[in-house]
């Protein structure tokens, strides 16, 4: 895939993470993996991808909504679909389930996609302009300040960058609990603090294990409605690409044998495992411990990253590297090792 310069909002050298009391420890591109190195522009990445699909075939429905699944028994056959205030039908081989966090694709499929509430992460962001800030990295900022979660600060250009909070919904006292705290981190951060939005944005991002299923007769789900976001992170657009990529090569081969069963769409639930699976789990415990640790750890952790380095952003690398000086902090994370 080619991407459009258009897409690219802004190209970072890696990302800054800064514990409570202010120690940053910076990672390169190459040492951050996935998660830095291209901060997208999703409205022109999103119309890139389309004009995309629609240059190699795809069909593209304006103002559509899935409204249901047509079934011949268990067996999913299409969907039911609402467009300029009239419905249809859409017969189909397979129905993708691509429709995000709030996936109804799979609820209506009997597929369990349901959530533990603190596997869940409530999210809120603005679009900050008038900066002064270090724009050449993608900042994580963890601790108390975004109980269960961390607030981020992604460059979109010189001055303008994401300011945003996600924290555990377990956390939460009251639903405003998300603004106030990333309110307050803004006014307490004089290059943020003179910002003024340009736009809001606010939801919810699963951070759980992976679920059991994805498939069904005439049925896959995939990237967030799969629950294939990286639990640490929130981040799923690597992921989703990945997953993606499987799927479209397993319904290729389902076109060729006329076969869309769940049998069949097998190929899909093992090639996606294959490659994130793993590392979602590993993931997932380690989020599960994470969001116990009080902002002394958090320091003592990030001041031996900074002093000792990682050469590889990953759950396993922090571990090590923070062993060596502090096996104390690494007890309770030795299954992980």
């Amino acid at each position: 895939m080619k991407l459009d310069s258009k897409s690219v909002a802004r190209q970072v050298k890696g990302a800054k993470i800064v514990a409570p009391n202010g120690t940053a420890f910076y990672l390169s591109e190459k040492m951050a993996g996935d998660e830095v190195g291209i901060v997208l522009d999703r409205i022109f990445f999103d119309k890139l991808l389309a004009k995309d699909a629609v240059k190699a075939g795809a069909d593209l429905m304006l103002k559509t909504s899935a409204v249901a699944l047509l079934k011949d028994g268990k067996k999913v056959t299409g969907v039911k679909v609402k467009s300029f205030g009239e419905t249809r039908d859409i017969k189909a081989s397979c129905v993708v389930g691509a429709d995000g966090y709030e996936s109804q694709v799979g609820r209506w499929a009997g597929i369990d996609t349901s959530l533990a509430p603190r596997d869940i992460t409530s999210c809120f962001q603005y679009r900050l302009t008038n900066l002064q800030y270090d724009h050449d990295y993608c900042e994580f900022i963890i601790g108390s300040k975004a109980p269960g979660g961390y607030i981020w600060v992604f460059p979109k250009d010189e001055e303008t960058a994401n300011v945003g909070i996600g924290m555990q919904f377990t956390k939460l006292k009251d639903k405003a609990d998300v603004k106030k705290h990333l309110d307050k981190y803004i006014q307490s951060v004089p290059g943020l603090k003179k910002g003024r939005p340009l736009e809001l944005v606010s939801g919810a991002v699963s951070i759980c294990a992976p679920i059991d299923k994805t498939i069904g007769n005439g049925v896959l789900l995939v990237g967030d409605a799969a629950r294939q976001i990286d639990p640490i992170t929130g981040g799923g657009i690597a992921n989703s690409c990945k997953a993606g990529k499987v799927a479209g090569e397993v319904l290729a081969r389902s076109v060729r044998e006329k076969d869309f069963s769940e049998k069949s769409l097998q190929r899909y639930e093992k090639g996606w495992r294959d490659l994130l699976e793993n590392h979602l789990y590993r993931n997932w415990m380690a989020k599960e411990k994470l969001v116990t640790l009080s902002d002394d750890t958090f320091n003592k952790v990030i001041t031996t990253l900074k002093e000792v380095g990682v050469e590889k952003m990953s759950t396993y690398a922090i571990l090590k590297a923070v062993e060596k000086r502090h096996p104390d902090l690494v007890k309770e994370f030795q299954d992980l090792l």
